[in-house]
């Protein structure tokens, strides 16, 4: 179910002409329920703590106390908790309330009045020492003072409410009213919808504190402001932050970010339908659906037996604790809205299909748990991936896609004007450069994806050599051995911690082409791409003179996303400053015992096989220069790509195929074709293969499937192209498939999101529409058809007609 703007502010237009009459009533007694449906979310009924399920969690939330307890009992000066200095590191006074948090939890479990009193004197010293002073705080990450802290303190105030009226009566308020005035990025001490802070996953989280703020006080009015505002979330967006219509998810206005922040925003929505459940503060039978919806078109086509793409999680990817524990996440909040056979389903599947199953001793909620507990044993629930096992997910609004077939997903990263070329932030993803220069993940089935993907990939990858990508041969800095620090400080010239010339030029910039999109048809598709320079070179001469910036390669790129196989074209492979440049293939890794063989095969065409324990790749050179297969044992660090990792040394065997392109070469071209799970055999059958590349050029890019009849073409330039039959004006992306009753399927995308139209002739043939979407117009003659869709406002979405 989508959300539209309309339906949100007939919504909000109800819940506003609720408010007199009937419904006060029902109102006034809604922090009370807010406040006993906390109670229960956090720590669970009597019921659910007898269930045997949830004792593993019970433990997990005493022993985390104990240690929190002992840690406050050994605090040295300036601490509250030994080994957590306070005065200067935001990170560890956010910490600290989170620890204080887990006490108040497990004394809520208890009943223990002293403990409860030690957390309520050591949240009044915090507050007197290094929380109240406006003045002295707010440094560091602005998440941390309107967001982080205020998370953990509005749960402890709920959980110890009774403690607290009785024991220091006055402290809620005293907490209330900094937690206000630290949301600088607010208006008045509350939320600014118009504020680029308080957007998405971020907006949902402060909301959400706000909702337990006014359970804590029994103020309905914050209760009800703070649902309104989150109510803007659930809204179907047609740009920028939030859920797109595809499915896409965008934090920070150009992040690709179902996988981090989408993730976040997921479990805090689930949250807050479980807080407001028995109010008359909105319908949360209706909000389910949207955030069942989430998970269907956005989150189920991103998660490969149970790891979730890097394609989706920006500077994440850089953390150890990642991709199978994303998934875990999710598995908890879809529980929780899990009233429907298809997501007790997926649940299943993602528990059967995972090589780290999602762990219910550490999910939230005790009730979560059992009712996880009671899916899972449901035999009348058969497992099933929402996503199919052949599929093909188009998310144009952020420059992704993946391609599902039996045992394998290919994962394809973008960017253009639109969409970030990374995301660096923190000292997070320190070496990010080209991750979104058409960077893939081929997952192959029954790996454990850690082995083959994750932190460790990125570790020990050369950033240069990552999957796919076409990219100069230099050494680029990261941004502390650049600057010395997370970020540029120059705030003469603008650039400050959280400024938007940061956001723009440092932390996530865009690139600055205007091509990236592609074509679905049923389950096939085509994608696109036109490298060029991100968004902080092409501003180098508005920069200021300290700050570096890089120059990236130039060429044109297509995916053809096939049954057996990825066709990759590339043409136009130049370098504007004479540089040497690299196209790699593909590149992988495995462990250091693990035995490769890498096989070379004759053909035609000529090509490499690849084999390990648990995979087997094979590649054909379709045309242009052959790779070099380089296989190394590499050892590096992972504070490599993250300074805040642990001091981890990783090594892996590296295997990649790379073309080396010389400086100052003219402009190059290559074709090859992956074929993941393919064996030695079936490559060597492949030398009949049904694949036809009818063009590689800067204007035009096309093959043919002869065995399924598919002809798939990518236009660049201006004017007519002619690809098999067609003749296409102009740049677009195009599906044509011939059906053996004599019927046509065409589909059709503007990659660029610019076009008003786009025509496509059939010369020769008179063809009428069977079925179609409403954008297209038919107009057949003698000796042509002309097919005309329109494509204004379409957001890079494929159209589809049906043609005899």
């Amino acid at each position: 179910m989508q959300l539209s703007r309309r339906t949100l502010l007939m919504t909000l237009a109800l819940a506003a002409s609720a408010r007199p009459g009937t419904a006060v009533a029902a109102d006034r007694a809604g922090p009370a329920t807010v406040r006993a449906n906390a109670g229960a979310l956090f720590a669970g009924t009597p019921a659910s703590r007898a269930r045997p399920e949830t004792a593993a969690r019970l433990a997990a939330i005493a022993a985390t106390a104990r240690t929190h307890l002992a840690a406050l009992d050994a605090a040295g000066p300036g601490e509250l908790f030994r080994g957590l200095p306070l005065g200067t590191s935001d990170p560890n006074l956010n910490t600290t309330y989170r620890n204080l948090y887990e006490i108040a939890l497990a004394t809520r479990l208890t009943g223990d009045t002293a403990t409860a009193h030690r957390v309520i004197d050591a949240l009044e010293e915090l507050h007197a020492t290094y929380y109240g002073d406006q003045e002295r705080g707010y440094y560091g990450n602005w998440f941390t003072w309107e967001i982080g802290i205020a998370a953990s303190v509005s749960k402890t105030l709920v959980l110890l409410g009774d403690e607290l009226a009785a024991y220091r009566p006055g402290l809620t308020a005293t907490y209330l009213a900094s937690m206000d005035a630290y949301l600088r990025n607010g208006k008045d001490g509350d939320v600014d919808l118009g504020s680029r802070f308080h957007t998405g996953a971020n907006l949902a989280d402060i909301t959400t504190n706000r909702v337990l703020q006014g359970a804590a006080t029994g103020d309905d009015a914050r209760i009800a402001k703070a649902v309104a505002d989150q109510l803007t979330v659930y809204a179907t967006v047609e740009e920028g932050d939030g859920f797109h219509a595809d499915g896409s998810f965008i934090q920070h206005e150009s992040v690709a970010y179902t996988g981090a922040y989408g993730k976040n925003l997921l479990t805090r929505a689930v949250q807050t339908i479980q807080l407001l459940r028995g109010t008359a503060y909105t319908d949360t039978t209706a909000l389910t659906s949207v955030v069942q919806d989430w998970v269907v078109r956005g989150f189920a086509p991103v998660i490969f037996e149970g790891w979730m793409m890097e394609i989706v999680k920006g500077r994440t990817v850089s953390r150890p604790a990642t991709g199978y524990a994303d998934v875990s996440a999710v598995a908890e909040a879809v529980t929780d809205v899990a009233d429907t056979t298809a997501l007790r389903g997926y649940l299943k599947y993602l528990h059967e299909a995972s090589k780290s199953p999602p762990d219910p001793a550490t999910f939230v909620s005790p009730l979560t748990i059992v009712r996880y507990a009671d899916i899972l044993a449901d035999a009348s629930v058969p497992a099933a991936d929402l996503a199919g096992t052949t599929a093909h997910a188009a998310f144009p609004a952020m420059d992704r896609t993946v391609h599902r077939r039996p045992g394998w997903a290919f994962a394809l990263a973008r960017s253009s004007e639109r969409i970030s070329t990374y995301e660096y932030m923190n000292g997070e993803n320190l070496t990010p450069w080209f991750q979104g220069d058409g960077a893939h993940y081929l997952y192959l089935g029954g790996q454990d994806q850690r082995l083959a993907h994750g932190v460790d990939y990125f570790t020990t990858v050369s950033p240069y050599h990552l999957a796919g990508v076409t990219v100069p041969v230099e050494t680029r800095r990261t941004v502390p051995e650049l600057y010395g620090g997370a970020f540029y400080n120059n705030p003469e010239a603008g650039f400050t911690a959280s400024s938007e010339a940061q956001n723009r030029y440092v932390y996530f910039p865009r690139a600055t082409n205007t091509h990236s999109g592609g074509a679905r048809l049923d389950t096939y598709g085509t994608a696109a791409l036109v490298l060029g320079d991100d968004a902080a070179h092409a501003a180098r001469e508005e920069l200021p003179g300290d700050f570096v910036t890089y120059a990236n390669a130039r060429a044109t790129k297509s995916w053809f996303l096939l049954d057996d196989e990825i066709v990759v074209l590339t043409a136009g492979i130049t370098d504007p400053a004479g540089r040497a440049l690299t196209t790699t293939l593909d590149t992988r890794i495995a462990d250091p015992a693990d035995t490769l063989t890498l096989t070379p095969h004759s053909g035609p065409p000529a090509g490499m096989h690849c084999a390990g324990p648990d995979f087997s790749m094979g590649y054909l050179y379709l045309a242009g220069p052959h790779p070099e297969a380089h296989l190394r044992t590499v050892t590096r660090n992972r504070r490599l790509i993250r300074t805040a990792n642990t001091d981890t040394p990783v090594t892996k065997q590296v295997f990649s195929l790379q073309v080396v392109h010389p400086p100052n070469a003219e402009s190059a071209s290559l074709a090859y074709a992956l074929l993941p799970n393919a064996t030695k055999n079936q490559l060597t059958e492949y030398a009949h293969h049904p694949i036809s590349v009818l063009s590689n050029t800067p204007a035009l890019q096309a093959v043919e499937h002869h065995g399924r009849s598919l002809l798939m073409a990518n236009t660049f330039t201006p004017g007519p192209h002619r690809a098999g039959p067609l003749t296409i004006e102009g740049p677009a992306s195009v599906i044509l498939r011939s059906h053996p009753d004599g019927t046509l399927s065409l589909a059709v995308s503007d990659p660029t999101r610019l076009r008003a139209r786009i025509r496509i002739t059939f010369p020769g043939r008179r063809l009428h529409p069977v079925e179609s979407d409403e954008e297209f117009a038919v107009r057949p003659s003698p000796r042509s058809t002309r097919i005309e869709a329109t494509t204004h406002h379409t957001h890079g979405r494929s159209l589809t007609i049906h043609l005899r």
